[in-house]
């Protein structure tokens, strides 16, 4: 017997569906209650002050998905470059089907809203960062220092993040798949 899902969680994967879609301008919460299926009632009860607090739950969501995803792609691979390579090259497969990686809409409403929406503003700072220290502990992991790490995981985010824009403005995965190539030549110890 399979269990039932609960109201909150349907509301909160379709507006992380819809906001990776259209980002969160482009989406109403009546765009969320039609698409959801979820009673107008219901969302407010779990959500009482609106589109803003289901924001930061479908970010934070998406930040768990997005960290386990990451996690999945590391694991067994010591090497951070063939680590991080794969992980982009994953990033660009799916792009070049057509689809989008789960953690598209963090960028995009980081975008929209870190000068209006302080509660989002820092949802996405929270998300960047853990996305981030599992980064670094990869970097930690091959015998970069502290510094290195912090700095490398930094740098490999912002490439991440460029190659989904890029990706997305083009339709296709080859920026991303770009950087993957050019991954072993970005992060040579030294």
């Amino acid at each position: 017997m399979s269990e039932k899902v609960k109201p909150k969680d349907v509301l909160i994967e379709t507006a992380s569906r819809l906001f990776r879609v259209r980002g969160y301008c482009g989406v109403g919460l009546n765009d969320i209650i039609e698409e959801s299926g979820v009673p107008k009632g219901s969302l407010y009860y779990y959500f009482p002050k609106g589109k803003e607090q289901l924001a930061t739950a479908a970010i934070n969501n998406t930040k768990r998905l997005v960290m386990e995803d990451i996690q999945k792609n590391f694991a067994g691979v010591s090497n951070p470059i063939d680590a991080f390579q794969a992980y982009v090259y994953e990033l660009s497969r799916v792009f070049g089907q057509g689809g989008t990686p789960l953690g598209s809409p963090i960028g995009t409403i980081a975008g929209e809203k870190h000068s209006t929406s302080e509660p989002i503003r820092l949802a996405c700072e929270a998300t960047f960062k853990s996305w981030q220290s599992i980064y670094t502990e990869k970097f930690l992991e091959a015998g970069y220092t502290e510094q290195q790490s912090t700095s490398l995981a930094t740098v490999f985010h912002a490439l991440t993040e460029g190659g989904i824009l890029l990706s997305l403005t083009m339709k296709t995965g080859k920026p991303l798949e770009t950087i993957a190539e050019q991954i072993p030549s970005l992060l040579i110890k030294k």
